[in-house]
């Protein structure tokens, strides 16, 4: 039931299709929810035991994260039930729609969703396909990451580079937003994004940034805010709730806050615009976009005190982040939970290096425990070890529980401060920012410097 998978299982169904599946998380009795969700679309749910897999499927679709020792993969095996990996269905829906790929090591749901609310706001129908869940969908009653226009012939989605699988889709338009270290060496994804520009049918939009320009040879339209941009943002305002930036004359107000923001943004409109939406139309459904869930997401406010929760995990997102938060308090309380251990050991230096640059002097980190999410990581190290390096630089850093952060934060926190939860892939973090909430809510107030 990760983004990726549900994501696809409910276009497959909004289509007409049959679709069942099976997820750890839901054997386990997590995230009761989204199961009932998706029960409603039609999509059968069995156990992870090899049981739901019959010899009548089409298909079985597997992501990067399924281990082959999994039961259904197994039985699938053993039924001669052909198996595809996620982005071999993905490219399918791709080669079947005028579609727009978005790209980029940072910002990729975001700018999706811009896309997506552009083009809707311009009557032009879109589908979707995204790693993060639309407010506007959410809303509907909706899941949030995909949505299926039976009139629709263009789609908008997330080519994601962390298994190499952006490769294989050829959409009419292709987006790169950025090129940072994530999942890969920057070297290694520099490749993969070569490859999948080479593969845009039409036109490819890229960004403003020194090492995207070999990217940019030849590239339709370079949204930034420097003088090689085709599409440049320019009289920036930057407040703590919104931004407004002016495109080629026409003014824009954006209704969530954070220079990278802009840049989403502008990258959105790019892409809009090579699919032929003219400028003046793009306005009002920016000025209305209601964001995507988990990002600088305002959970609650009490006492003077903000909590927000955040998808930020790498490098350059916990800087846009906590810069985000910088912009619109007096002093930031940051939490951060790292996931996956591999993850977590390829970044470590730079995630310290992170936390040092961005963090003021009067700000505070929490680190929890790695997240793991079950499989055959190898468990060799603790966030504590991290925590030591941050101390060292500095850094006000601490290692705590899950259990117990919501009083050690509603401890200190004082009017003006803003809590940041940050982390990824674990479902559970949005509620744990509501225990912080409702921590703070049972607490007297505190004045600033008491």
């Amino acid at each position: 039931a990760g983004s990726g998978m549900s994501a696809l299982a409910q276009f497959q169904v909004m289509a007409g299709g049959q679709v069942s599946g099976s997820d750890r998380s839901f054997d386990q009795g997590q995230r009761p929810e989204l199961r009932r969700q998706l029960e409603r679309l039609g999509i059968e749910i069995h156990p992870q035991d090899g049981s739901g897999v019959r010899g009548d499927c089409a298909a079985v679709v597997l992501s990067s994260a399924v281990e082959s020792e999994v039961p259904d993969f197994a039985e699938a095996r053993r039924l001669s039930v052909p198996t595809v990996h996620r982005s071999e269905l993905l490219s399918h829906f791709v080669a079947s729609y005028r579609t727009a790929a978005i790209a980029g090591t940072s910002g990729k749901s975001t700018v999706v969703g811009m896309t997506y609310a552009i083009l809707r706001g311009a009557g032009r129908r879109p589908s979707l396909i995204s790693g993060g869940e639309l407010r506007e969908l959410t809303r509907q009653g909706l899941i949030g990451n995909a949505f299926n226009d039976p009139g629709s012939e263009l789609l908008v989605i997330e080519a994601d580079e962390s298994d190499g699988s952006l490769v294989h889709y050829e959409p009419a338009v292709g987006v790169v937003l950025n090129l940072q270290k994530d999942h890969k060496e920057t070297s290694e994804v520099a490749a993969l994004f070569e490859r999948f520009r080479d593969h845009a049918r039409e036109s490819f939009v890229t960004g403003e940034d020194e090492n995207l320009a070999v990217l940019a040879r030849g590239a339709a339209e370079i949204f930034g805010f420097g003088p090689r941009a085709t599409v440049r943002g320019e009289d920036l305002e930057l407040g703590p709730g919104e931004s407004r930036f002016t495109v080629a004359g026409e003014r824009f107000r954006l209704p969530v806050p954070g220079r990278h923001n802009v840049a989403n943004a502008l990258a959105a409109i790019a892409t809009a615009r090579t699919l032929g939406v003219e400028l003046s139309a793009m306005v009002a459904p920016l000025a209305s976009f209601e964001g995507v869930a988990r990002r600088f997401q305002s959970v609650g406010r009490t006492r003077g005190i903000e909590v927000v929760d955040d998808f930020a995990h790498n490098p350059a997102k916990l800087r846009a982040a906590i810069a985000t938060a910088r912009a619109r308090a007096r002093r930031v309380l940051a939490v951060y939970q790292p996931h996956g251990f591999g993850p977590t050991r390829f970044l470590r230096p730079d995630l310290v290096e992170a936390f040092a640059e961005a963090l003021g002097p009067e700000d505070r980190l929490w680190l929890l425990e790695i997240f793991y999410a079950g499989g055959t990581a190898r468990r060799d190290f603790s966030a504590a070890e991290i925590v030591a390096e941050l101390r060292a630089r500095d850094v006000k850093a601490e290692f705590t529980t899950r259990e117990a952060l919501p009083l050690k934060l509603a401890a200190v926190a004082q009017s003006g401060d803003l809590v940041l939860l940050m982390g990824a892939r674990d479902p559970s973090l949005t509620g744990l920012a509501r225990n912080v909430l409702e921590s703070l809510e049972a607490i007297e107030a505190r004045p600033a410097g008491h």
